[in-house]
């Protein structure tokens, strides 16, 4: 039998015992491994380069409107932006049935895109969990609906070969214990929070995490968020981030599990748990380095949630020039969708993914497991990612934005004489004279896409330059 929120800190409180005491789980610390350790655990997300983001809960049904009133900013934050009382947010719960809900159509959509996994809202900041979970009654076991929404997801990702990750927010405007003074104050009539006492709280937050870190098999991705308020710790942080690796080792964490978000477009500060940064809504200037990892999460348009009066979506060619941009800069895009209250993803949605799917059907090797641009400066409008061959080559990926005048591709600075060159549309060889420093590739008069040509040379070794700077540049 479900335990209410409410009776089981309750149980918790009169019993006294800590989540480790009624599992009898020994936390590990999981902090200091070896950069080998954690490259190895990364792997897969550096090989990935590109996933999908899901913004979908009780927000997704007033869609941004509330008592016919257009409210400004991202949809999942609607409680608190239009001050909902809890009296009249809690009845969503008894509408929310999203009988159009297609996990393999979802999952399709993401893998035809030449996304590597999904991220779902498993809980956003309103508390709502699309889960049936045992410490609560604020979840989709309550709704009409009443069917789990991630197992099937789950289910679909592992039958398609994508990993399913878990977005939980930290922030809960519904448990009665989450906060402090100060957030009790600043949500106080738009949430349930009455009496906060963190230590009650965390137990519910652990409770929770081992339900979807044990019931669901491996999980890419804990993809924490709502950290920032005075309630979270640094010890807390750090404590759940080993919490989720003690369940499961090789579960990745982002930086938002600890209070080191901040600087250099969201890079995890030095001390901070978390194996990678996550910078939002935009793309850092440069890339960060070898060993570091970075995820940019972006919206199509505006919200992250359902928003049926947002129309302002990013173009086709911005979405896969972002892509591209974010390869050669040695990061992952995280590139958002919010399903409708029915469960379907908005049709623009789905044409930009589809014409994004297309693009990477033809240029996918030049972003799947690719590194940063390893030149200075390019001599090309536009941008290059590379890759180690197994044969100790190097293969440099020539994104171009701008079709070269007369089909002139002049490739500077780069003092490796190119093996071949190749177009990855045609798998035409394309002839290359010059000199070191200054490569000259023939092309065809047009380009072979609109959007995004991309030429594959290979050369000998690693890229050596005329400058003998290596760093990452745009």
């Amino acid at each position: 039998m479900k335990i209410s929120a409410l009776i089981a800190v309750v149980m918790w409180c009169s019993q006294g015992l800590s989540l480790a005491d009624s599992t009898e789980l020994k936390v590990k610390d999981y902090m200091h491994e070896t950069p080998q350790q954690k490259a190895q655990r990364m792997e897969w997300f550096k090989e990935a380069r590109f996933g999908m983001f899901i913004h979908w809960g009780l927000y997704s049904q007033p869609a941004g409107v509330w008592k016919g009133k257009k409210i400004p900013g991202a949809s999942e934050w609607l409680q608190a932006h239009a001050k909902i009382p809890v009296s009249e947010y809690t009845p969503l719960i008894k509408t929310f049935n999203p009988t159009k809900y297609d996990p393999e159509k979802w999952v399709k959509l993401a893998k035809d895109a030449g996304m590597k996994y999904i991220v779902i809202t498993t809980k956003h900041h309103d508390g709502f969990c699309l889960y049936d979970s045992q410490y609560s009654d604020w979840d989709i076991a309550s709704t009409p609906y009443k069917k789990d929404l991630l197992k099937p997801l789950a289910d679909a990702c592992r039958k398609h070969g994508l990993k399913i990750c878990w977005y939980h927010s930290i922030m809960d405007w519904h448990h009665p214990y989450y906060g402090d003074e100060k957030s009790v104050k600043k949500w106080r009539g738009n949430s349930t929070v009455e009496k906060p006492d963190m230590r009650i709280y965390q137990t519910y937050l652990k409770n929770q995490l081992q339900e979807l870190l044990t019931n669901y098999g491996d999980i890419g991705i804990c993809w924490f968020d709502g950290e920032w308020e005075g309630a979270w710790t640094h010890e807390m942080g750090k404590d759940l981030y080993n919490y989720c690796r003690t369940l499961q080792p090789n579960t990745i964490v982002n930086n938002r599990v600890d209070k080191g978000r901040g600087g250099m477009a969201g890079m995890t500060k030095k001390g901070f748990a978390g194996d990678y940064g996550t910078p939002e809504q935009e793309i850092p200037k440069t890339g960060f380095g070898p060993g570091s990892y970075w995820e940019s999460c972006m919206t199509m348009n505006k919200s992250w949630g359902y928003q049926e009066h947002d129309h302002k979506w990013k173009s086709k060619q911005d979405l896969i020039h972002k892509l591209i941009d974010i390869a050669s800069k040695g990061g992952n895009f995280l590139l958002n969708v919010g399903p409708t209250a029915e469960g379907e993803i908005p049709t623009p949605s789905v044409e930009r993914l589809q014409a994004m799917g297309a693009w990477m059907k033809v240029n996918g090797e030049a972003i799947h497991g690719t590194d940063a641009n390893p030149f200075q400066s390019l001599s090309w409008q536009g941008r290059c990612t590379s890759k180690r061959l197994d044969n100790g080559n190097t293969q440099l990926y020539l994104h171009l934005f701008k079709w070269p005048k007369d089909g002139k591709l002049v490739v500077k600075t780069l003092l490796n004489k190119p093996i071949s060159a190749t177009a990855l549309a045609t798998k035409e060889t394309l002839p290359i004279s010059g000199k070191p420093g200054e490569w000259l590739i023939q092309l065809p008069a047009n380009a072979y896409d609109p959007i995004a040509s991309v030429i594959a040379i290979e050369i000998e070794g690693t890229p050596k330059f005329q400058d003998s700077k290596t760093e990452n540049a745009q």
